[in-house]
């Protein structure tokens, strides 16, 4: 298994039109991309939840539901990945959404190209979202690296996502 360097591109503008098409949001205040390329294959379905598991993990849950006030379902749905509910689906892109009273968000995880990307697209609903936001991007960016490359290690290993360790 190849895994090389994960790329990022922040701002709405570094993001291509192509992908920023597939957000469901009316406006992104906030926009990221990570790729990795990697010979591991698997449906954006089966990448999202070797990223985040069925449902959401101690530390996600004090990130998301703690930090950013995040409303998860509880419990695995098929409709849901680590409690954000699944938004939309293509062959090579799935979209997830969870939103709370500072802001609405989408992971969007696709493939293709001996490739895995995931954006994160985040719409302020109020101005505090983006000053809870903005100490959290910092932390955001720094762990989304390890979170693709681990995913790709469970992808290429069979390892199924309820098993995934804790970063």
């Amino acid at each position: 298994m190849t895994i090389d360097r994960v790329d990022c591109a922040v701002g709405t503008h570094h993001i291509p039109a192509s992908v920023r098409a597939l957000c469901s949001l009316s406006a992104i205040d906030y926009a990221d991309l990570f790729t990795l390329r990697t010979e591991v294959t698997a449906t954006p379905e089966q990448w999202a939840r070797a990223m985040f598991g069925d449902v959401p993990s101690v530390a996600e849950l004090l990130i998301w539901r703690g930090v950013l006030g995040l409303r998860l379902s509880r419990g695995r749905s098929p409709d849901t990945v680590a409690g954000w509910r699944i938004d939309g689906r293509g062959d090579d892109w799935i979209r997830l959404r969870a939103a709370s009273w500072l802001l609405t968000a989408n992971l969007l995880v696709q493939t293709g190209d001996g490739r895995v990307s995931l954006g994160t697209f985040l719409r302020y609903e109020r101005r505090l979202g983006h000053g809870v936001w903005l100490p959290s991007s910092a932390v955001h960016r720094r762990l989304v690296p390890g979170v693709l490359r681990a995913a790709a290690g469970r992808v290429a290993t069979g390892f199924p996502p309820a098993d995934r360790p804790i970063p």
